[in-house]
């Protein structure tokens, strides 16, 4: 039996990679295109390998990304951000990924979806995840998107062509509320009844911040000796799963989504040494962070759970608000993390009585790896 050939093209977007599918392409039944995505990327996959398919064995490799042609006056395209699970017959469509965001725009040029001309482009993007809006802006030139640059981000050896981002009005993504409980600081209990400080803010992705010396950690260990830790990775699942519940996300700890919220655990901005062994001064970052998701630490903190704890930090009183660095006004924060250092802005001011973020921003670049079609057995 023949298989199917559905045109798509790979792409790394920040320090994800994602197979990227244009909407009309895809059946628009949902199980059936939940299903040809799976088969896509080779889930389920007991191995955590992903041999059989396009995915990387890791949740930020084992992405897809749907573009369509918006019906909104405020946007250009619609972006549809899918996280497919390694190991479980599962397609997420609760969260987004920031990273991936930044391909999003050149893509829909490169597809001829947008007519421009060369020089800057800005390409209005409709999260249909989160139903936000960003702003992607880029260079042009021969009618393509720029590749070569001279940027370099964290987690990406190579220098490529700046994508700069713009999330408007990024607060309550899916809880509908920047301080999804209205505190700055709320203390939940895991099934055990231990209690553990928590800060649980919803911009860009929802997110549910540590303090790393509450649970026994710096923020600066290096992602494989956590892993290695199972009592360290249940406690933070269990942490997760509690706050889920807290930010309205599951009614009960099982029905809590496994890609939010999101966790980071964040300590006082201390030297230590990224994954490649490089030296990462205390004086070049304003926060430590470790991420994890779907079961596994970030090796690069993911760009949503950047712009997010750099909200928190401009929230006067939340945990990492309390262990970051004196901040200067208007400046990104600069977080330290396993690829090393990323900076991220967010503008919070205050409104009434809480706070509300106007925007985020970030650089980051993207490059077109492959294009052609995936191949999904007829079956």
């Amino acid at each position: 039996m023949r298989q199917r050939r559905i045109k798509a093209a790979f792409i790394r977007g920040g320090t994800s990679k994602g197979v990227f599918f244009r909407a009309g392409d895809l059946p628009e039944e949902q199980e059936e295109r939940d299903a040809t995505l799976l088969r896509a990327l080779g889930s389920p996959d007991p191995y955590e390998r992903q041999l059989d398919g396009m995915g990387g064995g890791l949740s930020s490799v084992s992405k897809a990304v749907i573009i369509g042609k918006s019906a909104r006056e405020d946007a250009d395209i619609d972006y549809t951000f899918a996280q497919v699970s390694v190991n479980e017959p599962l397609v997420d469509y609760a969260g987004t990924c920031g990273n991936l965001s930044s391909a999003t725009g050149p893509f829909a040029i490169d597809e001829g979806m947008i007519d421009t001309r060369d020089g800057e482009a800005v390409v209005r993007v409709f999260n249909t995840n989160t139903s936000k809006i960003f702003h992607a802006r880029f260079d042009v030139g021969d009618g393509e998107a720029v590749v070569e640059g001279e940027q370099r981000i964290p987690g990406v050896t190579q220098a490529g062509a700046r994508v700069a981002l713009e999330f408007l009005s990024p607060g309550g993504s899916m809880t509908g509320a920047l301080l999804p409980t209205g505190n700055v600081v709320d203390e939940i209990e895991t099934p055990d009844g231990e209690r553990f400080r928590v800060s649980l803010v919803d911009a860009t992705n929802p997110i549910v911040m540590v303090d790393a010396a509450d649970v026994g950690i710096t923020a600066t260990e290096q992602p494989d000796a956590l892993e290695a830790r199972p009592e360290f990775m249940a406690r933070m699942e269990e942490i997760r799963r509690a706050a889920g519940v807290a930010m309205g996300l599951g009614a009960t700890l099982a029905e809590v989504p496994q890609a939010v919220p999101k966790i980071v655990v964040v300590g006082l901005p201390q030297s230590s040494f990224d994954i490649q062994g490089e030296d990462v001064p205390a004086a070049s970052i304003d926060i430590c962070a470790r991420a994890l998701s779907m079961g596994r630490l970030h090796r690069a903190l993911p760009l949503t759970l950047s712009m997010c704890v750099a909200t928190a930090c401009r929230i006067s009183g939340t945990i990492p608000a309390l262990v970051s660095a004196k901040l200067v006004d208007g400046a990104d924060v600069r977080i330290g993390n396993p690829s090393g250092v990323i900076a991220a802005g967010a503008d919070v001011v205050r409104s009434g009585n809480g706070w509300d973020v106007e925007r985020c921003r970030v650089i980051r670049t993207q490059r077109r790896l492959m294009e052609g079609s995936v191949l999904v057995p007829a079956g």
